[in-house]
Formats: structure tokens, sequence, C-alpha cells
């Protein structure tokens, strides 16, 4: 039996609430009628590289008293180097930083196994200008596996998510790496294929079903990678809706809109009254 509209669940990445305490952020969505987060493990959201096992408890029975099922995002952008956004990442030349970007992986793992996170979303990053990008490959297809390996016995998954700009950019490139790694699953943020130029979405969510592992869903206009509010961008998002209910998609759907914290509120509010009726919608 397909699901039903009704069975959908909802969640929204932290890194909407970036001006908001986490636990503040996590009341407000839990009241709003979210069932679930994408948490942005960051410097000040549960930083994963200076949180307690207290703290990382805390969060847990926090968790579970707001009946929030949780995913982990990796994409904080200056949790490793304040200086370089989004650096090292696992196509480093330098073996040493790869090491810190792998350790941090292996630890948002660590912490999403506490939390009871079943997903790991992480990208691939960009290749630094001058770097061959068969080695760049390489290195990054030697990080994935290191990854996998440990992940091995918990029941967690990695989920690459394909970036535009980044080396696996559209969901050939990602392809490419699963299969030299069939274990990773795909993290799909539906806009992408907007800016990559891979749209329709239904005919892709149908093809990549069996290995699909995260769904983020948010309005994006042709060609521009920026993330905004339903109906300001050319998404089809009940067609998305279809598409997902049609391959018996039965884990939360997920909403990024990361530069739109300064109305976080209202913005999260107003996502999830636009999802409930578009999944409603016949």
């Amino acid at each position: 039996m397909t699901q039903t509209a009704s069975a959908f669940r909802f969640g929204y990445n932290t890194n909407g609430y970036a001006h908001h305490r986490l636990e503040d952020a996590l009341e407000i969505l839990a009241e709003q009628g979210w069932n679930a987060i994408a948490l942005t493990l960051d410097v000040h959201h549960l930083d994963p590289l200076r949180s307690s096992a207290r703290e990382i408890g805390e969060l847990r029975r926090r968790l579970d008293a707001l009946g929030l099922e949780v995913a982990i995002e990796t994409g904080a952008r200056f949790v490793l180097d304040p200086r370089r956004k989004h650096r090292p990442t696992l196509l480093d030349a330098r073996h040493a930083e790869r090491e810190r970007r792998l350790e941090l992986l292996r630890r948002c793992a660590d912490i999403g196994h506490a939390l009871g996170a079943t997903r790991l979303s992480f990208w691939a990053g960009t290749p630094e200008p001058g770097e061959e990008r068969a080695a760049c490959w390489q290195r990054l297809e030697d990080g994935v596996q290191a990854l996998l390996r440990h992940l091995e016995g918990l029941p967690i998954r990695a989920c690459l998510e394909p970036e535009p700009g980044m080396l696996v950019e559209t969901l050939a490139d990602f392809e490419r790496l699963r299969s030299r790694c069939p274990e990773l699953l795909l993290a799909l943020d539906v806009g992408h294929l907007y800016v990559t130029g891979e749209e329709p979405p239904a005919p892709r969510i149908a093809a990549h079903a069996p290995h699909l592992g995260q769904v983020t869903l948010e309005d994006m206009q042709r060609g521009r990678h920026d993330h905004l509010p339903f109906g300001q961008g050319d998404v089809d998002v009940p067609a998305v809706l279809a598409a997902l209910r049609a391959c018996r998609w039965s884990e939360p759907i997920y909403v990024e809109l990361g530069r739109h914290g300064f109305d976080a509120v209202a913005t999260s509010r107003a996502a999830l009254a636009y999802l409930r009726r578009a999944s409603s919608s016949p």
C-alpha cells in the first residue's frame, strides 16, 4: 500500500535558527508541530568538537521529551577553521587536513548515535585551485571508505549530498562515488536539481529511490543556489511529494532555510503550513 499524505513527517534544519539557543529552537519547532530536526552541529549548537557527554545526554533527553526525531548535518561553515569557510575537506592535498575533516565526521557520527539519529549527511567539498580532479576523487573515495568503516555496526547511515560547485555536484557524480562505495546513501536536496539543470525532480526521485537516504525540500530558482521559502522559486513541491509518496518514502522530509534565521519563527511556521497544504492536495 502506498504511503498516505498524512504519513509524511516534516523536519527543520537548525541552521535556520542560528540566532536562537538550541533549546529554544527545539521548543519552538515542537510547538509548531514539526516532527524532526536536521541538527547542524555547529559552534553555537552542540559544538561537535567541544560538547561533553553530559551535554549530549541532556539533549537526547530533551529531544525525546519533545518527540523530535533527529538527523545529523555536518555542513557548519567555520567549525574547523574560523578563517576558511568549509575547510578543510576530504579533498585536501595534505593528509593531516583530510584527517581533520574525517575526524569531525566520525565525531558527528558518534554524537548522532548517542542522540538516536539514523542518518549522517555530509558533502564532498570543493577542489582547491590547481588540484587534479582525479587525485581529488581518490582522496574522497578513501575518506568515505574510512567513514563507512567507522559506521560499521552502528545504526546510523552515511548520506552524501551533491552540492552545486562541489566535486560531487550532480546525481551522476554521486553515482560515480557510490559505484566505489555501495553502502553510501544519497542525501537529496531537491532544490539543487534546479541549480544543476537536473529537474524535473520526480523521475530523479523514482530512479534513485533504492538508495535514497535523506530528503531536503525548499524552494529554489533555476540556476541560483539560494534556499528560498516555498512559493518564491520554481520547485514543483506537490509533484515532489507525489513522487516521494509513490516510492513509499518513510523518513522525515527536511526543510533548510539557513539564511532566514533573522525571521526564523515566522519562516518555519509558514513552511510547515505550506507543506501540510501541499501534502493534503489530491
